[in-house]
């Protein structure tokens, strides 16, 4: 035998061994400290609800602390850049939603790519974008607006949280869909739109279906239609707008968790695991009704198809609408 050719294999594998090793020890002992997850909203919203009970649960089931970091601010590009350039290892995560895939054509140049910067560990859920009404507009449902929109395009108005928010972007596509002309009215956030509405300066309202539920239950507003494929758990007697003539249109928040590009395949794949188990718990399905919405399981290469679409719905109506944001 050639000893010298032996001892260098064995170092080389030696060697070899040894570089693998730490990361097989990293994944297997993951997570060893807590985890963030990075949130683009302020605290409060539906963002960030489903986030802090996604946390809780996944801490719950891995013994460590998940601890929701806000990072509101440019459409969320605050927080999608601090996950990018965060390290790789499974530490800092975000619950994404809409904006991640409308921003790489909102923004330009696009802040980021997202097909490239992130890596899809799940699909968590989605809540719908319902068009609402103040309590005394004279339409009684959503086919009595198109009607009127279509007797006088462009006169009717509907304020959403701003120019390229998710709600937005969600009323333009349907008013496409419904061949009619609305007018944006734009607010910096949601509850100066909400009380323009209930005040009657503004007839309409894009919203997520959380924010409008406690208008809706006082009687201050009405929702005239959600725009999801299912009815919703706190408005279940409103139809969907596929029951309002519009078979196959959808525009729902939906929210993903994400992590770094490079993050180890062995995490991403726990991560997906623990995320699948939490999202079965009565405790995660009771708090997504509560805000109005259901959970979404899914793949990690489902959460990838959807950003990928999601990208080229919203870059032609960023086109078409010439839609910049605020």
């Amino acid at each position: 035998m050639n000893t010298s050719l032996f001892r260098s294999g064995l170092f080389g594998l030696l060697a070899a061994t040894a570089a693998v090793l730490p990361l097989q020890v990293a994944a297997q002992a993951y997570p060893s400290k807590p985890v963030k997850i990075v949130v683009g909203y302020s605290a409060g919203g539906a963002v960030d609800i489903v986030a802090r009970t996604l946390g809780q649960s996944l801490g719950g089931s891995l013994g460590q602390p998940f601890i929701v970091d806000n990072k509101p601010g440019a459409g969320t590009n605050i927080a999608v850049k601090q996950v990018i350039d965060a390290p790789a290892d499974g530490y800092t995560l975000m619950l994404a939603a809409n904006a991640l895939a409308a921003n790489m054509s909102l923004y330009q140049p696009a802040p980021f790519d997202a097909e490239r910067d992130l890596v899809a560990i799940s699909l968590v859920g989605r809540v719908p974008v319902v068009i609402a009404a103040n309590a005394n507009a004279p339409y009684a449902n959503i086919g009595k607006l198109i009607e009127a929109a279509k007797a006088k395009p462009n006169t009717i108005a509907f304020a959403s949280p701003g120019n390229g928010a998710t709600p937005h972007m969600a009323v333009e596509l349907f008013a496409r869909a419904a061949g009619v002309s609305l007018q944006h009215i734009p607010y910096r956030g949601g509850a100066q739109a909400i009380t323009d509405v209930i005040g009657g300066q503004v007839p309409l309202l894009a919203m997520n279906a959380l924010e409008v539920s406690p208008h809706v239950k006082s009687g201050k507003l009405k929702v005239l239609a959600v725009l999801s494929p299912n009815r919703s758990a706190i408005f279940p007697d409103v139809p969907t707008i596929a029951e309002s003539g519009f078979p196959g249109f959808e525009a729902s928040v939906w929210y993903a968790l994400m992590a770094p590009a490079a993050t180890p395949k062995a995490i991403v794949t726990q991560l997906h695991a623990e995320v699948q188990k939490a999202l079965k718990t009565p405790e995660v399905q009771q708090r997504m009704t509560a805000v109005g919405g259901e959970v979404l399981p899914g793949s990690m290469e489902m959460v990838a198809k959807l950003i990928r679409s999601e990208r080229q719905r919203y870059e032609k109506l960023v086109r078409e609408a010439n839609i910049k944001p605020d």
